[in-house]
């Protein structure tokens, strides 16, 4: 039998759609339009295999699956027969999806989401290169690893990046990878404080850090922030642990002063108590020279370091670090032990070897001008359009902003109407503990794209002009 016009197609093989399924869905086609009447008979399966050039199994699968729906009758000796369409319970069409770009499939933040790298510029094939490498010469080091604390190349890799950007004479014994900034937290508290212990947190600080305090069932004492950063803590208020951010304060953006960093660890000193340095971004700084960690200055005494890679490198790897000093290293093994470590070790080799190839450092350069051009955007559209409501500071570092906003406008409500309009800003005052009078709104400026923020601009202008 030759093959009738009626049923001209071509197969698609490169694309995702089985072949079989392909010519099922070609038949269903023609039947619902009506390009195939009822009592049609479709040609033989080996011919129809021949003149499509797949296999005969395929198109009997093709046939079969079409059996079973509805679509077709088959009677021995006679063939395959178009049915009645009535005896089809037709499906509904739906309009088949334009397959996304890159671009398009990787989540890109609403415009001045604080703390979202733009993850867009990721450097995809130098990484992909990376990991391909490691699964065919060291393919067990993605899967398992011989210490709770982590990766022993990638802990080498960390304690030399903290001794060249941060001045913290570490070696990779002090170093424990964990699954981001937070979970190195909770590591540390889990270590050093004990179930109605107090601990000391910024105000403003870090919401994510309050409810780990809590959830732990730690009392808290609030650390007010001044021009010289967190203030120590009261004579009568006894925490066993400050958790700061010396070096880019969460939200305000200041740094600490060095009389301050000082107070702080003679506190600890005396009060035999801790210094969490919660350095989450401390690399994104755009002018002068880096300032020193708190944990390089007291040499690894009472200052216990955290760093991260979700804000410099990918926030969907999920790791970060402790460089911890020697006198805890047994506490925390103890922690992991008992808790299990939440770091996956299918990443660790690569990111190894992707700091130590020096691509890491390339792709940080290049993060570091890119979100430098978008911050000095964004604090020009500011002091052109916005000082009317507010006033900012400039920090010349991190990844936000915060916009301090005039007595006459509440960040709570402008920050309600700015969501419906599909812009993120956050409350300051959100992130502040009693009647501290913040009022502000936190902007970041790493996720999107000059040409992303200048509409999102005029939009969040209307918020204060209605």
């Amino acid at each position: 039998m030759k093959h009738t016009p009626w049923l001209a197609f071509s197969i698609d093989r490169s694309a995702k759609t089985p072949v079989f399924e392909q010519i099922c869905a070609a038949i269903r086609a023609r039947t619902i339009s009506g390009d195939l009447a009822e009592g049609t008979k479709l040609p033989p399966t080996r011919v129809f295999a021949t003149e499509l050039g797949v296999s005969r199994s395929t198109v009997v699968t093709a046939y079969e699956q079409l059996v079973a729906e509805g679509y077709l009758n088959s009677l021995q000796g006679s063939g395959y027969t178009v049915c009645a369409l009535g005896e089809v319970e037709l499906t509904k069409h739906v309009a088949r999806k334009q397959p996304k770009s890159v671009e398009e499939q990787l989540k890109t933040p609403m415009p001045f989401e604080a703390s979202h790298p733009d993850m867009r510029l990721f450097p995809h094939r130098q990484w992909a290169k990376t990991v391909a490498r490691v699964c065919r010469t060291n393919p067990e080091t993605m899967l398992s690893g011989s210490s709770v604390f982590g990766n022993g190349d990638l802990r080498e890799a960390i304690a030399e990046h903290v001794s060249e950007w941060r001045g913290i004479d570490a070696a990779a014994h002090h170093i424990i990878v964990t699954a981001g900034s937070i979970d190195a937290i909770e590591i540390c508290l889990r270590s050093l404080v004990g179930k109605g212990e107090a601990v000391g947190l910024e105000n403003p600080g870090y919401l994510p850090v309050r409810r780990l305090a809590n959830a732990q069932g730690l009392g808290t004492t609030f650390l007010d922030v001044d021009e010289n950063g967190a203030r120590l803590p009261d004579r009568h208020a006894t925490p066993k642990l400050a958790v700061l951010t010396p070096s880019h304060q969460y939200p305000l953006g200041g740094a600490m002063s060095p009389s301050r960093r000082l107070d702080f660890l003679a506190w600890a000193e005396r009060n035999h108590a801790w210094i969490i340095e919660d350095d989450y971004d401390s690399e994104f700084r755009y002018a002068g020279r880096p300032i020193p960690a708190m944990a390089g200055f007291d040499q690894l005494n009472r200052a216990i370091y955290i760093g991260s890679f979700s804000k410099i490198f990918s926030n969907s790897l999920r790791l970060g670090y402790i460089v911890a000093p020697d006198a805890l290293l047994d506490r925390i093994r103890t922690t992991l032990n008992r808790f299990g470590s939440k770091a996956s070790y299918m990443p660790q080799q690569a990111l190894a070897e992707f700091m130590k190839s020096g691509e890491f450092y390339r792709h940080l350069r290049r993060m570091r001008r890119i979100y430098d051009e978008r911050r000095k955007f964004l604090l020009e559209k500011l002091k052109r359009d916005f000082m009317e409501f507010g006033h900012f500071i400039n920090h010349h570092a991190g990844m936000q902003i915060v916009f301090h906003l005039n007595s006459d406008f509440e960040d709570t409500k402008i920050a309600m109407a700015a969501s419906e309009m599909g812009i993120a800003v956050r409350p300051l005052s959100r992130l502040s503990v009693g009647n501290s009078g913040r009022n502000g709104l936190i902007l970041g400026f790493c996720g999107c794209s000059e040409e992303e923020m200048e509409p999102a601009l005029m939009k969040l202008r209307t918020c204060f002009v209605r």
